[in-house]
């Protein structure tokens, strides 16, 4: 009898225990997308400032730098809700030393906990390295290369509204004709805001490879293929794109082709 009793409760725990973690991972989670945005700005800013005074810069504030940031949770096919570590989120500010990407946001990464904290870490190339050099010649650690923060579970869960547009790229290294002289592009749609869609013109030379349209996710790879063969002798391939949701560079890529 007492075995059997210890047998019903530790099934009872083991359920009690499920039942939370799909609270605290599903729609019942205080984290998220909405209180998100509205935190990481917030604490970033100030980061952000920390390291400014360090620089030796008195010339922005956390209200000048008009930080605004967008969030996603694992790609479009997943609830933007629940603790994790594979926040996204994009965001933009204005620094007139530092002017955005052409994009016009940076990428920051996010480990979300249950407890309403995160550990956020933006692209280096914007908010600087492990250390720095402070305006008294010092190595000191950066405030802004790698933060925590932390948000009230009771604050506003309306949508911010914020939105920023999907980055395309093109990954190739370089193209292969295959058997028939064709050649097929990798590409990579990015986080952001409706996915990205378009078309892509491949040129040898001055032959036209075709022009070929895209659609994807955000978060998604593909590979583009086109119809028109390859010329013999070809030793590059150059690739436009032109969006018509999503953002991409206004300059071609130019990949070398290699031979099987």
């Amino acid at each position: 009898m007492r075995r059997s009793i210890i047998a019903v409760l530790t099934t009872l725990l083991v359920v009690a225990a499920i039942g939370a973690a799909a609270v605290a991972g599903g729609s019942g989670s205080t984290v998220t997308k909405a209180r998100l945005e509205r935190a990481l700005p917030v604490v970033f800013a100030n980061m952000y400032v920390q390291q400014a005074r360090l620089l030796g810069r008195t010339d922005i504030t956390a209200a000048s730098l008009e930080p605004q940031a967008m969030c996603d949770k694992h790609g479009p096919d997943v609830a933007d809700v629940g603790p994790g570590g594979d926040w996204i989120c994009l965001m933009s500010w204005t620094d007139p030393q530092v002017p955005m990407p052409s994009e016009g946001y940076g990428k920051f990464e996010l480990n979300v906990h249950s407890n309403d904290c995160f550990t956020a870490a933006g692209p280096s190339k914007l908010t600087g390295f492990l250390t720095l050099t402070d305006k008294r010649g010092r190595e000191v650690t950066n405030p802004l290369f790698e933060f925590d923060g932390c948000f009230d579970p009771a604050t506003d869960d309306t949508p911010t509204g914020t939105t920023f547009p999907s980055v395309f790229a093109i990954t190739s290294p370089s193209v292969t004709p295959d058997g028939q002289g064709l050649v097929n592009a990798q590409v990579t749609c990015g986080t952001g805001s409706q996915g990205c869609a378009g078309t892509i013109t491949a040129m040898a030379g001055k032959t036209s490879l075709g022009v070929v349209p895209y659609r994807l996710k955000e978060e998604a790879t593909a590979r583009i293929p086109f119809p028109n063969a390859l010329p013999d002798g070809t030793k590059e391939v150059s690739f436009q794109v032109t969006p018509a949701t999503g953002y991409s560079s206004d300059s071609p890529v130019v990949l070398p082709v290699q031979k099987q």
